[in-house]
């Protein structure tokens, strides 16, 4: 059975704080000292910024993808955005 009526439409007007993503990096750290943990990394494509440490946790939930968005939200939350879907929602704040 379908609904005909329409939901609700909603506007994003949420500030957020996003790097756009050049490359992910996975490894281990420690592997030489027989204690290895592994690592993922978040490569922004601007240089200025250092890679970006996130979790397994982070990794399972969002599938961060190269193109994308690593983004943090004033609560602290992250997520990953696709390039498409966050472009279309936002825009840099005049002051930046």
């Amino acid at each position: 059975m379908t609904n005909p009526m329409q939901m609700p439409e909603y506007q994003c007007h949420k500030r957020v704080r996003a790097l756009k993503i050049k490359r992910i990096d996975y490894g281990y750290r420690d592997a030489d000292k027989g204690n290895p943990s592994w690592v993922c990394e978040i490569v922004p494509e601007d240089d200025n910024y250092p890679a970006i440490e996130v979790s397994a946790e982070y990794v399972k939930k969002h599938n961060p993808q190269a193109g994308g968005y690593y983004v943090v939200y004033e609560n602290g939350y992250t997520s990953f955005s696709p390039a498409d879907v966050f472009e279309s929602g936002y825009t840099p704040c005049r002051d930046n």
